[in-house]
């Protein structure tokens, strides 16, 4: 290995629904290394609505993550200019001394443990979801009509329910995002993405007092929102913007870097994705390398990040309400713009399920590791098989008589119903290997499906979506992305590293940091070059340049409540 690196370089820390991973970023936009960390989740095996986590957990594995990013790269602490973390919308739970606090029900519940996440897939607040959106409160307005059982008020109330008042008034309550900002730097300064995205939150008028009466949490508003963000939003922060005096000394020897490194206020891990990809530049055959895009353009850019499940985020100059689809958000990640975010509540773990749940999938396992082939490789060389043998055109054909309803964990957006369940029709009276790789495919087009009725339900309401952004795993999917690009008629644009993409939109909030913080807020702060891509479907390849804009100088504070 080459000496100690003391180019400058910034950290970035993706926390997502099974795993940590962290990487360091320099300002070209190189990735220098990168480190994943698998987390631990919990559940009830009487109860499938349970899933928890522990901050405890979550933030030992982001330190090792660190620490190795640092070993492999040889990268010097001092180099580290900036850290920036995103995460799950999940829900952190801590007294106020940053002590975890238990949310599993049972006795021990508001006392002190391991398990205090109640992660995003948790779906046991159903009944406090349904009670929120009979309010009919202004809130409603921006989460697309009905509030998804997947945020955290909803979860909040559950709590209150389940917990004695004493404990519950020791507890602070976090957008995940926001607590390892607090971890990190012993601020408890909160981010707009979280508040206005899950925390209830709302543009230009802050938080909701008759809201939390009417739904029987008046104790945060009584306590000045103490417990839940920062009293009339004071301490909320746009996207990048430093939090506290940055890492503390016990974080900073947590994570092996140097104490006082700039802190970015954090996003939400869907955020970081549209940061990370959405201002790439791209080719195709006709019109060759794009130009950089200008903010107006890239709200034309549809950002899909695709893993355990998917979000859609489309940024706009004004507020487009859309029935079903989260927001109109003002301030997530830029100042004075605003963004709505569309989901699938299950898709990478759908298909896993409908793989692992097959009789054919020792098989099928045992067949990859025969041939030294990924399982995804397999069943797409038997499904053209299987095509070329039946005389048919295309998959499609092949699989017509197939039909798979993909909500079997609920239904996040058009329909915005957690209470939706899949279905299976034209089951044959088979369990070969051919049979999963046609329920296999027919999953890939509900899912394409699925996401055309999101984009098709956001164009008419106002959104003018043309081309499709993805990062996360299932990009790496050649399949399911041509079947994107073919049902939704629209380009598909790929990172060259798919997972790496939200990670570096972490390591950009930490970039923005280190340049506010040093007074230098008029920089543009951009990633330009050095990264490849390729474009889906009949678009051609090319490499791509990633480039972010953001904010030309620090936003005042009140321009963020």
């Amino acid at each position: 290995m080459a000496g100690p690196t003391t180019e400058s370089c910034y950290v970035g820390v993706d926390v997502g629904t099974g795993s940590v991973r962290a990487s360091i970023v320099t300002k070209s936009g190189k990735a220098l290394a990168s480190s994943t960390q698998e987390t631990k989740t919990w559940r009830d095996p009487h109860d499938h609505h349970v899933f928890e986590q522990s901050t405890t957990d979550i933030w030992s594995r982001i330190g090792v993550a660190i620490k190795d990013c640092l070993s492999a790269s040889g990268t010097e602490p001092s180099a580290v200019k900036g850290l920036g973390f995103d995460a799950t919308c999940s829900l952190a739970v801590t007294d106020f001394g940053g002590e975890p606090v238990i949310v599993t029900k049972g006795e021990q519940i508001g006392g002190h443990g391991e398990r205090n996440i109640i992660l995003w897939a948790d779906h046991r607040a159903e009944e406090e979801a349904e009670l929120i959106n009979r309010t009919g409160s202004v809130v409603l307005d921006y989460v697309g009509g009905k509030m998804s059982l997947e945020m955290e008020v909803p979860k909040i109330l559950w709590l209150k329910k389940h917990m004695s008042p004493e404990r519950f008034s020791q507890c602070q309550f976090f957008d995940l995002p926001d607590f390892l900002t607090y971890q990190a730097t012993r601020d408890s300064s909160r981010s707009t993405c979280s508040l206005t995205c899950k925390c209830s939150y709302v543009a230009n008028s802050g938080w909701q007092k008759d809201f939390f009466e009417q739904i029987g949490l008046k104790e945060l508003s009584e306590r000045g929102y103490a417990q839940i963000g920062a009293k009339d939003g004071e301490d909320v922060l746009i996207a990048g913007m430093p939090v506290g005096e940055g890492l503390s000394k016990n974080a900073a020897e947590e994570l092996g870097l140097l104490p006082g490194t700039p802190v970015g206020s954090a996003i939400i891990d869907a955020y970081a994705g549209w940061l990370g990809t959405i201002a790439a530049r791209f080719a195709d055959d006709k019109q060759g390398l794009s130009e950089v895009p200008t903010i107006e353009e890239s709200g034309h850019r549809l950002a899909a990040v695709a893993g355990t499940s998917t979000c859609h985020i489309v940024q706009s100059p004004s507020g487009i309400f859309v029935n079903g689809v989260w927001g109109p958000y003002k301030d997530p990640i830029l100042s004075g713009r605003w963004m709505n975010e569309g989901g699938q509540s299950s898709t990478g773990q759908l298909i896993d399920f409908i793989l692992t749940t097959h009789p054919a999938h020792p098989e099928l396992v045992e067949l990859g590791k025969k041939v030294q082939k990924p399982i995804h490789s397999i069943l797409e060389e038997r499904l053209e098989k299987l095509r070329m043998e039946s005389g048919v055109a295309t998959l499609t054909e092949l699989t017509k008589d197939l039909h798979l309803y993909p909500d079997l964990h609920g239904n996040r957006s058009p329909i915005a119903d957690p209470r939706m369940r899949g279905s299976i029709v034209g089951l044959e009276l088979s369990n070969s290997l051919n049979d999963l790789a046609k329920k296999y495919h027919a999953t890939l087009l509900a899912i394409a499906l699925q996401t055309r009725h999101i984009i098709d339900t956001l164009n008419a309401a106002g959104h003018h979506i043309s081309s499709i952004y993805m990062s996360g795993g299932q990009a790496k999917n050649a399949g399911l992305m041509q079947l994107f690009a073919d049902v939704c008629g629209m380009p598909v644009v790929l990172p060259p590293d798919s997972g790496g993409a939200v990670v570096l939109g972490a390591a950009m909030l930490g970039r923005l940091a280190d340049e506010f913080a040093q007074g230098g807020g008029g920089s543009r702060a951009k990633f330009e070059g050095g990264a490849g891509g390729e474009v889906v479907g009949h678009y051609g390849r090319d490499d791509t340049a990633w480039y972010a804009g953001v904010p030309k100088s620090l936003p005042k504070r009140e321009e963020a409540a």
